[in-house]
């Protein structure tokens, strides 16, 4: 923006958008000044840079405008976990699944989690095969980003929405 421009020429574009051909940086800068505007940089990888008389201010403040517009229409992603037991019944199994169901279609991923208690931990594969029934009972589009992995006294999955 104006005196940081080291190059010794630059391609103008007035306020209105004509081109005004290749002039000197420091004429160039003289004849923002005229019109009362800034002479910003639009393209400083082109021969030769490009640069526009703009007010630096509000350009600005209609960048931080996008900018708030943007993260406001994000998507936000959340992960909602599941707790699962090796003694949770089947019609449990299902009750959770639906809920599964629910915030898969609501877009959210899924951690699912079922901590093993002392003499829980010697029957692994049965915890396993109980994840698995879960997984099976899911019927929401889904994919499985984590398949059941067994982490201390822990088993971990991860669901996301298709």
């Amino acid at each position: 923006m104006n005196e940081q421009i080291r190059v010794p020429e630059v391609r103008v574009i007035d306020a209105k958008g004509q081109q005004l051909g290749i002039l000197p940086t420091a004429e160039a800068i003289n004849a923002a000044r005229a019109q009362g505007l800034d002479l910003v940089e639009v393209s400083p990888k082109a021969n030769p840079p490009v640069v526009k008389f703009i007010n630096y201010d509000k350009f600005r403040y209609q960048q931080n405008k996008l900018a708030q517009q943007q993260r406001k229409n994000q998507k936000k992603i959340e992960v909602k976990g599941i707790r699962l037991s090796m003694r949770t019944g089947i019609h449990d199994l299902e009750f959770k699944a639906r809920a599964a169901d629910k915030f898969l279609k609501a877009g959210n991923k899924i951690k699912i989690d079922m901590f093993l208690r002392g003499r829980e931990r010697a029957n692994v594969p049965y915890a396993l095969d109980q994840v698995k029934k879960f997984l099976g009972l899911v019927t929401a589009p889904h994919v499985v980003e984590m398949y059941p992995k067994v982490l201390g006294n822990m088993i971990n999955s991860f669901l996301a929405p298709k």
